[in-house]
């Protein structure tokens, strides 16, 4: 590069961030009256998230509960005993059934004594991921990551990977209240609308309060990252990458964009109308780069995931999501008639640009 070449320069962040600086692991920051924001340690490459307080009459509504391990725990307790003494939860609302959501909610219902809400299909897939250890199970996941293209290796590292990161969950409550899409939920002097969207998971509540411009999204619409959106063998042939596409356009249709959006992960922020169309402008890219690798020889998923995650070092927690979330957009492509399944003997599928 020549001596006096400009440095090349990001693009300006179009979104706004009124809180900079996130929650130490013994503080809370309250971001509205009577709504507070803690963070959790997590032991992933995705290293936190969040958990939200709403005041609630004499009593708090916490939105999700954390990863289920001593660690968190011991930060939950420390807070208790710290900024939130005094504090008590009088209802938990999970969001989604993944461990770091919905980890320590049996923990926190018998402390508190409280009930649990959740939509029905994240409280049963809750319980379908307590118990999804099986032989049989075992069997399923591993054809079905043969059937797109892993060797043996790889397959044993991804089914050891799901099998550590599913059971980091304490004893999931005997009983919940349902949850569902369009109901209204009051707490404290709020309203909220809740909103349920899948793709990242099957049937992930959100939570919008109108008056106040508050949407609280769950792992749906993120800052920084995008949502996880995959495709596992329990149900192989999903459209999950169509489904969560498809909320993303409710959520542009049903919010303004002056919404104070507070994540499961990241910072909040203003803009959500801009980062909807974010996340579906990196969904598209992806696709058409998947498009232009099956164009001149068909190719397995195994083959197709360097050609998307190129730039990334996967560990085998982040192969399994990434081989996940590829194939979440083969089926999608599948679905929309931009690929076909080639014609194959050995039973591997192999994906052709239409």
């Amino acid at each position: 590069m020549h001596a006096n070449a400009p440095t090349p320069t990001k693009p300006a962040d179009p979104l706004r961030y009124p809180f900079e600086t996130a929650p130490q692991p013994d503080e809370v920051i309250e971001l509205r009256p009577g709504v507070l924001w803690v963070r959790l340690a997590l032991p992933f490459r995705l290293n936190h998230v969040n958990i939200y307080l709403l005041q609630d009459g004499d009593g708090w509504t916490m939105v999700d509960a954390g990863f289920g391990n001593e660690e968190t725990i011991a930060a939950w307790t420390k807070l208790f005993e710290g900024p939130l003494k005094g504090v008590t939860i009088t209802r938990l609302i999970v969001t989604h059934a993944h461990p770091d959501h919905v980890g320590l909610a049996g923990w926190i219902v018998e402390r508190f004594n409280c009930p649990l809400l959740m939509s029905q299909v994240e409280y049963l897939q809750s319980a379908y991921h307590q118990h999804r250890g099986s032989d049989e199970r075992k069997q399923a996941q591993r054809l079905f990551f043969r059937r797109h293209g892993m060797d043996e290796d790889l397959t044993d590292q991804l089914l050891g990977r799901g099998q550590e990161y599913l059971q980091r969950v304490s004893t999931l409550p005997a009983s919940y209240r349902r949850l569902s899409k369009d109901d209204e939920i009051t707490i404290g002097t709020r309203r909220f609308k809740v909103i349920t969207g899948g793709g990242h998971a099957l049937d992930q509540v959100m939570l919008y309060c109108a008056d106040d411009k508050l949407f609280l999204s769950a792992d749906q619409v993120l800052s920084k990252i995008s949502p996880n959106v995959s495709v596992w063998a329990v149900e192989p042939d999903a459209n999950s990458l169509g489904e969560y596409l498809t909320s993303l356009a409710e959520l542009d249709r049903v919010l303004p964009d002056d919404v104070l959006v507070l994540p499961g992960h990241g910072i909040p922020f203003f803009g959500v109308k801009i980062r909807i169309k974010q996340l579906a402008d990196h969904h598209e890219e992806r696709c058409r780069m998947i498009a232009d690798a099956c164009r001149t020889a068909p190719q397995t998923s195994a083959q197709l995931v360097p050609v998307v995650f190129n730039k990334h070092k996967l560990d085998a927690h982040q192969t399994g999501f990434a081989a996940g979330e590829l194939i979440a957009h083969v089926n999608h492509m599948l679905a929309e008639g931009r690929l076909t399944v080639a014609p194959s003997t050995d039973g591997i599928l192999r994906f052709a640009t239409v």
